[in-house]
């Protein structure tokens, strides 16, 4: 099983605030796996998230997700 990625370390990721991913979440911007009243991440489907918004056209790719979480490229 892989390790779950925590709010922190997909910010660091993303290269945004922690309050921005806690945002997304409200909204279901974001993949997430809710486990009671934790939130984390699937490294997978954060590279999967990232790779679709880029498809539309919505983020700047300013980071190297399959270095950071260790996905391997599809």
């Amino acid at each position: 099983m892989e390790k779950l990625l925590t709010v922190d370390e997909v910010a660091d990721l993303l290269q945004v605030k922690p309050r921005t991913i806690y945002l997304w979440v409200h909204e279901s911007y974001i993949p997430t796996v809710k486990l009671g009243a934790c939130v984390r991440f699937h490294p997978a489907s954060i590279a999967q998230w990232i790779k679709k918004k880029e498809a539309q056209g919505r983020v700047r790719r300013r980071y190297d997700f399959d270095l950071d979480i260790g996905v391997a490229p599809a």
